[in-house]
């Protein structure tokens, strides 16, 4: 890799303004002070140092955030906050991007990463990976409910879900569930109570696969992935 791409992939700034911290001399690699910015070198082997200090390079990133609601799932948007918006300069030059995603009024778990094969697989409906929801619903919701949802519900465009799976946690007036379904389709959980007859009106994500929300995250908190959830994420998409 040139050390030109490495410098700015890790936020040392533009092409160009790396060309000018190389002339400054105070790039060095492996102890030899380094200016040209073709210079090649090995991000596993190499020792890159800016100012005396050592670059420690990584490709990606994972992030686990607890959506709070108001912020819509987009790295940008021209009326809207975004979840990228309040991510840290440091993860910011990573350049991540929400994988999925949540409505704006929508909480919990989403992942954010720039590794674009993993969030490709991770939302493709043939993973068939389980993301589990917990909803209020104002209406009783019941077991034919329950067994429609097993079955799959007709949604407003036609669309027939897979099965989903339905507990319910509480019944009515007002009812509390859990909800897993495989697929992402546009405010699906929402349109598959409508189906029914009912509507949500507080909705959670808390689980992707067996990867849960951290406890600990408040709304709008975030902190990287274990290398174990990452390994995991990595074997449930065959990556």
């Amino acid at each position: 890799m040139r050390i030109d791409k490495l410098l700015a992939h890790m936020g040392y700034g533009t092409r160009k303004e790396v060309k000018s911290l190389l002339k400054s001399s105070n790039v060095r690699v492996n102890e030899e002070t380094v200016n040209s910015p073709k210079t090649h070198v090995d991000p596993d082997k190499d020792q890159v140092t800016v100012y005396g200090e050592t670059v420690e390079y990584r490709e990606y990133i994972y992030l686990m955030m607890n959506k709070p609601d108001g912020l819509v799932s987009a790295t940008e948007d021209a009326v809207e906050e975004t979840v990228i918006e309040i991510l840290q300069p440091e993860d910011l030059i990573f350049h991540p991007f929400p994988v999925g995603r949540l409505d704006k009024d929508t909480e919990g778990l989403l992942l954010i990463t720039n590794d674009g094969q993993l969030a490709h697989r991770l939302t493709s409906p043939k993973k068939d990976i389980g993301k589990t929801y917990f909803a209020t619903i104002d209406g009783e919701v019941t077991d034919s409910d329950v067994e429609a949802f097993k079955q799959g519900v007709k949604l407003d465009d036609g669309y027939v879900t897979k099965p989903g799976e339905l507990e319910i946690l509480t019944s009515g007036s007002e009812s509390e569930i859990e909800l897993t379904i495989t697929e992402g389709k546009y405010h699906q959980v929402k349109r598959m109570f409508e189906a029914v007859g009912k509507r949500v009106t507080y909705l959670k994500r808390l689980s992707m696969g067996t990867l849960q929300l951290d406890e600990d995250l408040a709304p709008g908190e975030y902190r990287e992935l274990s290398q174990e959830e990452i390994t995991y994420l990595k074997e449930i998409t065959n990556l």
